[in-house]
């Protein structure tokens, strides 16, 4: 099977969307809404949205995102080496507890919990390096509480964190041997764009101002400045000259490169949120836009979120089903829309397997972080992604939960009896778009309709409660997701 995704096309406008008779506010677009800007949800929040205009729905979105209180910082949040028992066993133990509740975080969080994912793939440090869960953990509550925020404050903070002081070498940048790593990625990924607005000097001085940050009150306490180790004198950055430290480099940063900065942002959340491409019409219909949106708010990202979430481009047909999902998105996504049964146990799983399918929480595959889409899919993984749907079923199905399969097909059917409209309001409940054709949905209902002689079909004698029926629906859902189009989101 090949996965294919197709230039969207789409040239609608920011201008908000209007729904219409033509243009109906429907669950497939509030499906879409959350499948972009959340890991799914279930068939009641589907419901619930439906009331609300399309304007109201994204602004609650964004403001309960916004509002949503922090992650409760663990006991050992903020620890220092000398505060572990049994380093070894407790270190493991603690990185593997966030790690779940950093996964419970996404599937529950709706926004908030997706943009905090997809900042971590943006400013990029990597646990394997570092491998401390206070730094883990602190590295992650700078990247939640700046989720929608203020992108100069999150520049600033993320910055210092000792995760990423450890990831790209800031903890070794001294005024005996000042190291560039940091300051070449700060230009070069997370804010300009690479070749965008700087040269090899504003590199080589502003990593002589981002100096000092290499110290700490004992062995594994969070990294700080001391003075003794910055260099002191004057550096010129993007023309700017003065004796600069590390918030005089963000504050210029932003000063004098604010258009390279918001566009480079935007794009980054356009290719997540939106579609790959970008052509030359979207960059000067969308792109732009949002970039001076960005500006004009002092860099605060909740106006940019919601005036492109709100618009008809974001709505528009030709934005849905163009983005592969990556494997966060096949494992949670499906149980948000399923309501299928998790635990802790399971969301362990979850990381785990999402890991072996190419998406390692905490640890992607270097600075630039994955770069999605196509990045998702090759033979291995996708076996593998549509052996975790069979799995996942099948430990509910031998766990006693069997009866979860058929409740999830009477409710969202009616109790229907006909199995062809049960497999096919089944089949379009996790789908972006209806399927390709209609033979694929008469594929899917022989599946469905698994050995049951086709005379009690044709009679109306077979119904949702018989025996067999949440085997029919599990071998239903299971072919689901070796279907193409479950892949696209």
């Amino acid at each position: 099977m090949e996965i294919t995704t197709l230039t969207s096309c789409n040239d609608a406008t920011l201008s908000p969307y209007i729904p219409s008779s033509g243009n109906p506010w429907d669950t497939i677009k509030i499906n879409h809404v959350y499948r972009r800007l959340g890991f799914g949800a279930s068939q009641d929040k589907i419901d619930a949205a439906l009331a609300l205009s399309p304007d109201a729905f994204i602004d609650s979105l964004v403001d309960d995102a916004f509002n949503l209180p922090s992650t409760t910082t663990p006991v050992w949040g903020n620890y220092a080496l000398s505060d572990f028992t049994d380093f070894d066993t407790e270190n493991e133990q603690y990185i593997q507890d966030w790690k779940i509740q950093t996964g419970n975080d996404f599937i529950t969080e709706d926004l908030r919990g997706r943009l905090t994912s997809f900042w971590m793939n943006h400013f990029v440090t990597g646990l394997e390096t570092y491998f401390y869960s206070p730094y883990l953990f602190q590295y992650y509550n700078t990247s939640q509480n700046h989720a929608l925020g203020n992108l100069k404050d999150f520049v600033k903070d993320i910055g210092i964190t000792s995760a990423m002081l450890i990831y790209l070498n800031g903890y070794e940048n001294t005024n005996i041997e000042p190291n560039e790593n940091y300051a070449r990625e700060l230009f070069e990924l997370f804010t300009l764009g690479e070749g965008n607005g700087y040269t090899e000097t504003d590199i080589t001085e502003t990593a002589k101002a981002l100096t000092g940050y290499n110290h700490w009150d004992e062995e594994g306490a969070p990294l700080y400045f001391d003075e003794s180790t910055w260099v002191d004198g004057d550096k010129t950055i993007f023309g700017q000259t003065g004796n600069w430290r590390y918030d005089d480099v963000i504050n210029i940063l932003f000063q004098e490169r604010p258009n390279e900065i918001a566009k480079h942002i935007c794009s980054k959340l356009y290719r997540y949120f939106v579609s790959q491409e970008i052509d030359a019409v979207i960059e000067q219909n969308v792109i732009d836009p949002l970039a001076q949106t960005l500006i004009a708010a002092n860099f605060e990202l909740a106006p940019v979120l919601k005036q492109l979430f709100k618009s008809e481009h974001f709505f528009d047909e030709r934005a849905l089903g163009v983005i592969i999902k990556s494997p966060f998105d096949i494992t949670m996504q499906f149980i948000n829309e399923s309501q299928f049964f998790y635990n802790d146990e399971l969301m362990d799983a979850l990381i785990y397997f999402s890991g072996i399918f190419g998406q390692n929480l905490f640890n992607p595959p270097d600075v630039s972080g994955w770069q999605r889409d196509e990045e998702w899919i090759s033979t291995s993984t996708l076996t593998g992604r549509w052996q975790f749907t069979e799995l996942y079923l099948g430990i509910l199905f031998q766990n006693g939960l069997e009866s979860t399969f058929t409740d999830f097909a009477k409710e969202l059917t009616n109790d229907s009896n006909d199995p062809y409209y049960i497999t096919q309001v089944l089949i379009d409940h996790f789908m972006s778009k209806g399927l390709y054709t209609l033979g694929d949905y008469d594929i899917a209902t022989d599946v469905f309709k698994w050995e049951i002689p086709q005379n009690y079909y044709d009679e109306g004698l077979w119904n949702l409660d018989w025996e067999e029926a949440p085997y029919q629906v599990y071998l239903l859902l299971s072919h689901l997701a070796t279907i193409p189009e479950f892949q696209l989101k």
